[in-house]
């Protein structure tokens, strides 16, 4: 299916980064970015220059919930604001991924450069996400802590299955890319590059001025944006299963090798697709096949990728 020296977008699910989703330690997920980086060198073994972009929904939620529980325990503890603590998590989740990256290069005399860019996203900030937040993050409060949270710092707080209320934030579109010339020059430079970790860092521009806001972008979109910007020819979304079904889990499932635009629309208007799973993914396909002709979306799971890009496994999304 890929043609040599082709330039490809990787999104990297959560599957891709942390095996066992219990075990969120730092080693657990450097071994898991080992084994993930063997994948992603294969092809830029084969000569095509390659772009990895990631999630970070356990690792930032994480990182809330630790600084909530600390200042929980200790009030002069400040939360660490949003996007800040999506940038941290794209310093950390890049350095173990642009480690296990070199590495694997080094051990196939592949003598190229890998570098993690923090990346700021732009959003609107009349996007309609941000009228009714829906993504939860963090740790999980009473009904009276929760008003508290509500009153004193202006979050937005929703029960969550019975389980407590936290706090939930807006999932606003990406409309550009700040860092989008840094990592041009860096990719037509031969170099391996690390992107819009997390869907980006949120942000609004007014005046010139930049303003991260709370809020997480899908990084499925934030994938198709930059694999627009840079012209790329694949997007390749890699989720936890080999293909794209409909029917899914029924008795009825099959199983989707190719999928046109006007096929995966009328799949979305059929309900096929559930919304936190695989519609994002589909959608974010859709975007960039149709932002130029001759582009193609491969979704595929992480272990059947090399055969996807072979065109023997996974769901190809085409125009």
């Amino acid at each position: 299916m890929v043609q040599k020296k082709s330039r490809i977008v990787i999104a990297l699910g959560g599957n891709a980064l942390q095996a066992n989703p219990k075990d969120t330690s730092s080693m657990a997920q450097l071994i898991t970015a080992k084994e993930t980086s063997k994948s992603i060198v294969d092809l830029i073994e084969e000569g095509h220059e390659v772009i990895i972009a990631h999630g970070n929904g356990p690792q930032v939620g994480q990182m809330i919930a630790t600084y909530e529980t600390a200042a929980q325990q200790n009030e002069s503890i400040n939360i660490m604001p949003f996007p800040e603590c999506g940038a941290m998590s794209q310093g950390y989740i890049g350095y173990h991924l642009q480690q296990a990256i070199r590495e694997e290069m080094v051990a196939r005399n592949i003598k190229k450069s890998v570098a993690s860019i923090i990346t700021q996203v732009v959003v609107d900030e009349n996007d309609a996400g941000f009228k009714n937040p829906t993504k939860p993050v963090g740790s999980f409060f009473t009904k009276e802590e929760a008003e508290t949270l509500t009153k004193e710092k202006g979050y937005t707080m929703k029960e969550d299955s019975g389980r407590g209320y936290r706090r939930v934030v807006a999932s606003p579109e990406p409309i550009d890319i700040v860092e989008s010339e840094i990592i041009k020059t860096l990719v037509d430079s031969g170099h391996v590059v690390i992107t819009v970790g997390g869907g980006g860092i949120p942000v609004v521009e007014k005046n010139g001025a930049l303003r991260g806001v709370p809020a997480v972008i899908d990084k499925d979109f934030a994938s198709a944006k930059i694999a627009d910007i840079l012209d790329a020819d694949y997007l390749i979304i890699l989720t936890a299963v080999e293909r794209v079904a409909i029917n899914f889990n029924t008795s009825n499932q099959r199983e989707l090798e190719k999928v046109t635009i006007k096929e995966a629309l009328q799949y979305i208007d059929e309900g096929h697709f559930a919304p936190g799973s695989m519609l994002p993914k589909v959608k974010a396909a859709m975007n960039f096949v149709e932002s130029k002709p001759g582009r193609t979306t491969l979704i595929t799971s992480l272990e059947k990728a090399k055969e996807g890009i072979a065109g023997k496994a996974g769901t190809l999304i085409v125009g």
